[in-house]
């Protein structure tokens, strides 16, 4: 979600007239500002007289600084019951991985606590104001991920590929009574982008590249999470407020750049990118949410042609639109902590992180200034009004007296997770089957290989407990099945037996094999990437199916993935290739379609198609259906199945353009997240603490750490040390890597470092090779001067460690050390060969 660009606003000649459109503050081509073009929409939940005199009287009794605090949502890391009841402020939401009491573990209960005192704060009249609930909103992305134990779905890549709009409506009802139990009142999803370039890391949360799907599901999802509009059930105590987002063109980016600009007419960015938000206003979809991203230069957030003209005035759109995690501090001319663009623009309701005491009071004295009109704030506040009325909130009574809130035997029940393995069941598609190797046979030994043949994390994809998805292991998802549990249960009912094996390795050669592998978890612009080449010059996945392969061995693939990836080189290496998307919790939905019944027949056909075009090449990164030069690898709704006995392509082209060669390149190590299989920690003398969230601390007290803003959100690491103790961050848990012919290359580890408060001693840079291994430089003579002058990228040769070093088995790549109290912040730790560093080694 953030600042991922710099906008160049520069000056274009045109040859048509411009219209400016006051408050954006933007100028538009006559003939590409027409709201008329869009589409009027009637929302199925029409306006109650009732209902619009209760916000006119509450209206009318609030001063100017409640109705400035109603604009605002926090992040809950950010602000307490205290602040809620002086600042009146209007809505908390928890990002990916903020958790009640920053416990990854929080239990339902905890949830509830932090819900009811946010509530009762926002209840509060001792100061003279007007009581107006609070609501909480929470990004249930796929099921209520943030929650141990949660029934999780697969992402949207996946759903997509079942062509089920009535089971999507039963996705968002069990995900709707999942939050419920939590007492969380609104979830910011769906996801209804159309994306059209598979390089974009929020691919898997799109449902498709094409529009017409999307539509047929956007009103199916807002109408399982809200309940039919018309009838007792809309909104009630088992339903939550839905979010249609992100307005608009998210998903149409110029090469697939998160938070980028969608450089299209304006024809193409409603047709295209506007089609899921008619069946969504149609279902009475309750809030919109601003999408980081530009419509040709200009940023949504500040976009009132797109807010207000087309959305609210044309489409009909009578909710809230909600900004995303600081966005309005992208648009030209504003920062985090004040934005009056966005509200003349139409936004509604900030989404503003650390700096909310400072935008509280700068638009506080931009409404008293008349900067922003006060009849543009009492229209904000009015939709978030009515949109708390509609909800209930008002009625309804403290959190945990809501419907399921608190009951122990809602989240991830048996009859949720028997949804969600029929979703798993019908996202699979099927992309050969050479032989007729699936369903594998009843007595059958299967061997069971992969990295993600038995890990629920992998499966899960990003937006999993924490934000990006890493960290996870298998015990943080009670109730859960990874894909080789779920092989092993159907093969012993089947009188077969499987056996796990990571790397493939076997005493007596088995039947067939199973191989589980993918991407590893990422969210959002963490998950960009340059081509669409799976493992692009490593093929360590490949290198394990043609070992299987030339053993004999019948090979299944079982392939997880958020986007179409050109995989050519793994279905040649295959006998089946199963594209499984990220299944999420319910690992046993895999086999309940691989591995056939005691009596030789399938238990379930596969009767998932291509909801994305997959392509040839790695560079078919824009491969869309009715797209001029469209010739895809396997085109959109493509899938083989049993009934139709096909097994699919011969041997595909592996000698293709944009293929990367297997030869040393810069190494990724953190940049917004680990890359697997690192994990990222801080540990002192006791103990050691993952960072798998957006916060983490010592229990010694001695340091503590979060995830800030470099470039984009949560792309960096704030390490705080608290006292006079030595704390390290530390990269570790991955195998050992030999970097011998990096460091014959002279390659360097780089990192981007921010030092916020110095310390008084030494700032060390360590290399760990195993038990008893370690070299380590004193950074200091490199960060003379750093203190309080921002950014700076340190770069250490692997040569200063040479002295003992062993770069053949590197087990922690990367520890950085102190003692306190300091204060500093890193980002874009990486293994550079691209060029020497003209920093040498430290010396002191």
């Amino acid at each position: 979600m953030t600042a991922h660009f710099t906008l160049g606003r520069s000056t274009r000649m045109v040859a048509l007239a411009c219209l400016m459109l006051s408050g954006a503050g933007v100028a538009y081509t006559a003939a590409a500002a027409d709201p008329a073009a869009w589409p009027r929409v009637e929302s199925s939940v029409a306006q109650d007289r009732a209902v619009e005199a209760r916000v006119a009287e509450i209206l009318k009794r609030m001063s100017l600084e409640e109705k400035v605090g109603q604009i605002l949502q926090v992040e809950i890391q950010y602000i307490t019951p205290e602040d809620i009841r002086k600042y009146h402020v209007g809505s908390v939401l928890n990002g990916g991985g903020s958790l009640p009491n920053r416990n990854k573990y929080a239990t339902p209960g905890e949830w509830l606590a932090l819900a009811d005192s946010f509530y009762e704060a926002s209840m509060d009249t001792s100061d003279g104001g007007v009581a107006i609930p609070i609501i909480w909103g929470s990004d249930a992305v796929h099921g209520h991920n943030n929650v141990i134990g949660a029934t999780l779905f697969p992402h949207n890549v996946g759903l997509g590929a079942m062509h089920d709009p009535a089971l999507m409506q039963k996705v968002g009802e069990v995900t709707a009574l999942e939050v419920r139990a939590t007492g969380i009142d609104w979830t910011f999803a769906p996801t209804i982008a159309v994306a059209r370039n598979d390089r974009w890391g929020r691919t898997y949360e799109s449902y498709s590249e094409d529009p017409a799907l999307v539509k047929s599901y956007a009103g199916a999802v807002v109408t399982g999470l809200q309940g039919k509009s018309g009838t007792s059930e809309f909104l009630d105590v088992n339903h939550v407020v839905a979010t249609a987002k992100h307005f608009l063109g998210d998903g149409g980016t110029d090469g697939g750049d998160d938070q980028g600009d969608a450089k299209m007419s304006e024809q193409e960015l409603r047709d295209i990118h506007g089609a899921g938000y008619v069946t969504a206003i149609e279902a009475g979809v309750q809030t919109v949410m601003a999408s980081f991203s530009s419509w040709n230069g200009t940023k949504m957030h500040g976009n009132k042609y797109m807010l207000t003209d087309v959305l609210k005035d044309r489409m009909g759109f009578d909710g809230f639109v909600v900004g995303d995690w600081n966005g309005h501090g992208q648009v030209p001319g504003c920062t985090n902590a004040s934005c009056p663009t966005a509200v003349n623009a139409g936004l509604d309701l900030f989404m503003v992180i650390e700096d909310w005491k400072q935008l509280y009071a700068n638009t506080l004295d931009q409404v008293k200034s008349g900067v922003i009109p006060v009849a543009r704030l009492d229209d904000a506040v009015s939709r978030i009004l009515r949109v708390k009325l509609r909800a209930g909130l008002f009625d309804k009574g403290k959190p945990s007296a809501r419907g399921v809130a608190g009951q122990d035997d809602i989240i991830g029940r048996p009859e949720n997770r028997a949804i969600a393995r029929q979703a798993v069941r019908e996202s699979l598609v099927l992309l050969k089957n050479a032989g007729h190797v699936l369903p594998i046979a009843p007595k059958s030994t299967i061997l069971v290989a992969g990295d993600a043949a038995d890990n629920i994390g992998k499966q899960s994809g990003g937006w999993t407990i924490s934000w990006q998805g890493d960290g996870n292991v298998n015990s943080d998802f009670p109730g859960a099945t990874s894909i080789y549990a779920g092989i092993r249960d159907a093969a012993a009912e089947a009188g077969g037996t499987a056996i796990l094996s990571v790397d493939g390795s076997y005493d007596k050669k088995p039947d067939v094999a199973v191989v589980v592998f993918g991407e590893n978890p990422y969210a959002e612009g963490q998950g960009d990437i340059e081509t669409v080449e799976f493992e692009p010059g490593n093929k360590q996945s490949l290198a394990l199916l043609k070992k299987l392969k030339a053993d004999g061995i019948p090979v299944v693939s079982v392939f997880l993935s958020g986007r179409p990836m050109w995989v050519n080189p793994e279905i040649n290496a295959s006998d089946a290739f199963v594209a499984a998307w990220l299944p999420g919790t319910e690992g046993a939905g895999v086999a309940d379609v691989l591995v056939a019944g005691a009596d030789g027949t399938a238990r379930h056909d596969f009767t998932g198609r291509l909801s994305f075009s997959w392509p040839k090449t790695p560079l078919q990164d824009e491969l869309n259906k009715g797209k001029p030069g469209y010739d895809p690898q396997f085109a959109l709704g493509y899938g083989l199945d049993y009934a139709g006995a096909g097994v699919g392509p011969g041997l595909l082209a592996e000698d293709v353009a944009g293929v990367k060669s297997a030869s040393l390149e810069d190494l990724h190590l953190f940049a917004g997240r680990a890359y697997g299989p690192w994990l990222v920690k801080i540990q002192d003398a006791h103990n050691t603490q993952q960072i798998s969230g957006s916060y983490a601390a010592l229990p010694s007290g001695a340091a503590k750490a979060s995830l800030v803003d470099k470039d984009v959100q949560g792309d960096a690491i704030r390490l705080e040390w608290l006292k006079d103790a030595p704390v390290s961050l530390i990269m570790s848990d991955g195998p050992a890597f030999d970097w011998t012919a990096y460091a014959a290359a002279g390659a360097e580890i780089s990192f981007d470092l921010n030092i916020v408060d110095a310390p008084e001693g030494d700032v060390t840079l360590a290399l760990r090779c195993g038990e008893g291994c370690e070299r380590s430089v004193v950074l200091n003579p490199m960060l003379e001067g750093a203190e309080g002058a921002g950014w700076k990228t340190v770069s250490v040769p692997l040569v200063c460690f040479a002295d003992g070093q062993d770069f053949s088995r590197i087990s922690e790549p990367f520890r950085l050390g102190t003692s306190g109290p300091a204060e500093m912040v890193v980002a874009n730790i990486s293994l550079n060969i691209s060029g020497p560093s003209s920093q040498g080694c430290p010396l002191r």
